[in-house]
């Protein structure tokens, strides 16, 4: 059985392996070109989201125990610049991303959790580096899933419960016995 620590861990790493699934899913569904579609100067393609993404996970999570979140070697102003050529190019990017972080949680024990680190000189529990990294993914996670969907438009298939099927999809959840477990596992179970 978890111990709350431990189920902290256990949680943090099933939520990010959600939002890369969603966002994995969205981009699926996508044609090579779309990914590089920007409507205006001020919106980013999601080619430009991802290579955002895995600069913050690089930076973040490389060495996360001991040194600055904010590497010397990051560029966070060229990752708002379209330099990704091929949706090739572009995955491989979003994968080294997502392998550092879980690398670096994978490193994690629960005495770790209350440890000092720092991100911008600026010091975090872990528990507060993780969570905010928990909101930080899921919102750039977000506006890939949203710009798929416009993207795609009516040929879009639902990352969630599908429209007008809630009553079905509750009902199936409450002809089940009560379960302790993670709201992830049945969808991470779907990809594995």
């Amino acid at each position: 059985m978890s111990t709350p620590d431990t189920s902290y861990l256990e949680s943090a790493i099933k939520q990010f392996q959600y939002y890369k699934l969603l966002g994995e899913k969205a981009i699926a569904q996508l044609e090579p070109a779309q990914l590089f579609v920007s409507v205006d100067d001020d919106t980013n393609s999601i080619a430009v989201i991802v290579k955002h993404l895995a600069g913050n996970m690089l930076s973040r999570w490389t060495d996360f125990l001991t040194s600055d979140g904010e590497k010397p070697w990051r560029n966070r102003d060229d990752e708002f610049e379209d330099t990704i050529s091929s949706k090739e190019e572009l995955m491989t990017l979003w994968d080294q991303g997502w392998q550092c972080l879980f690398d670096a949680l994978a490193g994690l024990t629960p005495a770790h959790l209350g440890q000092i680190i720092y991100i911008r000189n600026e010091g975090h529990t872990v528990v507060e580096a993780i969570n905010r990294q928990l909101a930080h993914y899921p919102y750039h996670v977000g506006q890939i899933v949203f710009y798929a969907k416009q993207l795609k438009a009516s040929a879009w298939d639902s990352l969630s419960i599908p429209r007008n099927a809630s009553k079905s999809y509750n009902a199936d959840k409450f002809s089940k016995e009560k379960a302790v477990k993670h709201f992830t596992d049945e969808e991470l179970k779907k990809f594995k």
